[in-house]
């Protein structure tokens, strides 16, 4: 029941990085088309979409990470896997969320380190500070993290209801 819910609003949070994303693409594309037009056309482009579009494409690109990894539409090699027993399957997938889970770890500790390190300077053309561009590091590592450790333990509860119900049959069978 627990798992469920907190299924549903992982499902539903990775829903919204999705969409932050996809909106945060299609500002960036109005910031470039813009600035080509302007560069082209008018022959003077503003000062700051170069690195408006930059920070837009920092942000989406690693919300759209977050969630890929909780949707599980990131690109892997499937074949070893399917080559396996169920078992073995099952622990390949527990330890590939688990590395994936610590990179999610790394970005949360190290882009903290970042954000901080980096909030007194400022962006120039965006006057806004340099941490800011930056915060959806640690942000994005959360989030990783997090949505790792729900595959990994769905993926434990799979492992335990299969065992259950192979183990079940099977001993109905030998004891009868």
């Amino acid at each position: 029941m627990i798992r469920q819910t907190i299924g549903r609003a992982s499902h539903q949070l990775a829903k919204i990085f999705i969409v932050l994303g996809a909106v945060g693409l299609l500002i960036m594309t109005a910031i470039v088309t813009w600035q080509v037009f302007g560069r082209y056309v008018l022959r003077e482009s503003p000062d700051w979409s170069e690195q408006a579009a930059l920070v837009l494409m920092i942000w989406y690109v690693l919300f759209a990470a977050a969630a890929g990894v909780r949707e599980g539409f990131h690109i892997r090699i499937e074949a070893l896997e399917r080559a396996m027993p169920a078992k073995v399957s099952s622990i390949m997938r527990i330890f590939a969320n688990g590395v994936v889970g610590l990179c999610g770890l790394a970005m949360l500790i190290w882009g903290y380190q970042l954000v901080i390190g980096t909030w007194s300077h400022v962006v120039p053309t965006l006057g806004i500070p340099r941490g800011a561009v930056y915060i959806s590091l640690p942000i994005a590592g959360t989030l990783i993290a997090l949505f790792s450790i729900e595959r990994i333990v769905n993926e434990l509860g799979e492992q335990g209801s299969s065992s259950t119900q192979v183990d079940g049959p099977q001993n109905d069978q030998g004891s009868a």
